[in-house]
């Protein structure tokens, strides 16, 4: 489908090579910026990818991209979650991967499109910036235009959340990321208490620790579902959620278990072998992301490489999911989590860990942080708008 509006045509995607056109422009939009970490090219396809993408088969999905006089300006993709419309009782519409050059009728075209698109098939609001699922990339940066973005968050421009609120959007949700100063040197702030809350559940509760030997190890006892079970159950009532199915869990497994520290899988259990909360976090690719021009091939794997395993100065940590079953999560199982976290962080050099977002509401969330020198660098929101 292309459509023209004014000076800008609309295309549709419709071939691999066009594809490839649609997630390169987010690199050609921000390979100058020091703190973009842009779509990183084989990850991204995957993404789109039927055959790669499991939630493919409950969304539905379309890719626009808009020119004027032959050259790119602008991209988007509408999604329709059929299983998080059910899950929340909606009819909504998703604008994700969107980019823009700072002009309003260019931002106008796009968003229009997906309005439309998402008229034709009965949908009566228009949410985002949002992805397939909750694992997917969200949420419009609004603050922290300065700060180094990560390889699971979306960097944008100031301008952006500017065009959207002039075409009628409102903000729908909000999200914090926090920057946490690992506790050594001035900044121990009040470590000691997760410590001895940890020793406490541990005779109180009985919950244990569980650290493995290798990555294999983690597959045939059966953790991946463990682990992705707490996240469905602690993420369930989260804005937008929908649960992740069997075919999702590996599919987030494989694409996440080559980044993965065993050292940094933190797993709580029961004294029965529950598994009641984790957490996971791996050292920041941000900088090697930049460095490899968001591919991994030809050379990009030596800079992922170099970050993953030759770093001996490491910088940040990445915090990618911290959760805690919402029965277990006034019983101090996140102590477990921060106590077996800090030593190693200290021990690595690290110098702060970056959280992942979280909704600016969630106060257990909030909270957990508050022992810990700790600041809010950056907020990002989803927008909606009535159709």
């Amino acid at each position: 489908m292309d459509k023209k509006i004014s000076d800008i045509t609309i295309k549709s995607v419709a071939s691999k090579k066009e594809m490839r056109q649609f997630v390169r422009f987010n690199w050609e939009m921000y390979k100058d910026c020091p703190y973009a970490v842009p779509d990183f090219l084989e990850d991204t396809l995957d993404t789109f990818n039927p055959k790669k993408n499991p939630a493919l088969k409950f969304c539905e999905v379309e890719c626009f991209m808009a020119f004027r006089d032959n050259k790119m300006v602008g991209r988007v993709a509408a999604i329709i979650n059929r299983r998080a419309n059910e899950t929340w009782n909606e009819k909504r519409v998703r604008f994700g991967w969107i980019d823009f050059i700072d002009d309003i009728h260019v931002t106008k075209a796009l968003l229009e499109t997906v309005e439309d698109w998402g008229r034709e098939r009965g949908m009566d609001t228009i949410a985002g910036p949002l992805g397939f699922t909750d694992m997917d990339l969200e949420g419009m940066l609004t603050e922290g235009f300065d700060q180094l973005s990560t390889m699971n968050s979306i960097y944008n421009y100031p301008y952006y959340p500017e065009h959207l609120k002039q075409l009628g959007y409102e903000k729908e949700v909000g999200w914090v990321e926090r920057k946490i100063l690992v506790p050594k040197g001035e900044h121990t702030a009040n470590m000691q208490k997760y410590f001895k809350i940890a020793e406490l559940v541990k005779q109180r509760y009985g919950f244990r620790l569980r650290k493995f030997k290798n990555k294999d190890e983690i597959r045939r006892e059966g953790y991946i579902p463990k682990v992705l079970n707490v996240v469905n159950k602690a993420y369930a009532d989260l804005y937008g959620y929908c649960e992740l199915d069997a075919e999702q869990m590996e599919t987030y497994a494989n694409q996440y278990l080559q980044y993965l520290d065993k050292r940094y899988l933190s797993v709580v259990e029961t004294a029965d072998g529950e598994v009641i909360g984790m957490g996971i976090c791996i050292t920041s690719l941000s900088r090697a992301i930049q460095k490899a021009k968001a591919k991994l091939f030809p050379l990009g794997w030596w800079h992922m490489a170099k970050a993953l395993w030759f770093n001996h100065h490491p910088q940040i940590l990445d915090m990618l999911l911290v959760g805690v079953l919402p029965e277990y999560q006034d019983k101090g199982a996140n102590a477990l989590i921060f106590a077996d976290i800090i030593p190693q962080t200290i021990k690595d050099g690290y110098e702060w860990a970056e959280t992942h977002h979280q909704l600016e509401d969630n106060l257990p969330s909030q909270t957990q942080w508050k022992n810990l020198d700790q600041v809010i660098h950056k907020r990002r929101c989803a927008f909606k708008k009535a159709l």
